[in-house]
């Protein structure tokens, strides 16, 4: 159980002293992908329906962070509606994105979500009794301190999340990438630091570039 305590004391350590919740754990970057640009991108999550506000929340912060780097995105969910891609081929699919203008799809899909249980132990303040015997309430506080603090169980969600960038031209996998969400205060907080983390992370990696708003053709 102090493993566990400790565990949980570092992780929110590190992610508070960065100033977020959401953290990259591992990406991936096709060898010959360059920098380049799309016409139109689709941001399309894939999550399962009990989280559909999370989908929705995560597509739109995503795409309103494309736009600000000046590209065409949509969400999946607004422009097609949750079951739009159900049933299709992976033909019919591309076929329908390419139809629509789109030359890039962005998407995200949560991996898994844990809820993890810890134990907080109880304490025992000790005060030796010269210190506190002589005035009522002084006494009377270090006693009540003295009495054990019973332990608790308290819990904090995981959420792991993976975003590829796919080259529908090309049917290519571009980039792929591997986030740990801590304990977010709050769905739109959530989808506002991941979208911010992984647009940050395409540039910086050279998978896309910067453009003025409105979009700009693909390279």
């Amino acid at each position: 159980m102090k493993n566990i305590i400790v565990f949980l004391m570092i992780s929110g350590w590190l992610f508070i002293s960065c100033g977020t919740t959401t953290a990259i754990t591992s990406t991936w970057k096709a060898p010959d992908a360059a920098p380049r640009t799309f016409d139109k991108v689709m941001v399309l999550g894939l999550i399962r329906d009990a989280d559909r506000s999370i989908q929705q929340n995560m597509e739109n912060h995503l795409v309103g962070d494309l736009k600000e780097l000046g590209y065409n995105a949509y969400s999946a969910l607004e422009e097609y509606g949750p079951k739009a891609f159900e049933n299709l081929t992976e033909e019919q699919a591309n076929q329908k994105l390419k139809s629509s203008g789109f030359d890039g799809v962005l998407t995200i899909v949560l991996l898994d979500k844990k809820q993890e249980r810890y134990y907080v132990p109880g304490r025992v303040i000790y005060t030796p009794y010269f210190t506190y015997h002589t005035r009522f309430w002084g006494y009377y506080r270090t006693i009540y301190e003295r009495i054990e603090t019973p332990g608790y169980y308290s819990s904090y969600s995981n959420y792991f999340w993976e975003s590829n960038l796919y080259d529908l031209n090309k049917n290519k996998l571009l980039y792929s990438i591997q986030t740990q969400s801590f304990e977010p205060s709050s769905r739109e907080e959530l989808a506002h630091e991941y979208g911010k983390l992984i647009v940050k992370s395409l540039v910086t990696n050279n998978l896309l570039i910067k453009q003025s708003t409105g979009g700009a053709k693909a390279m």
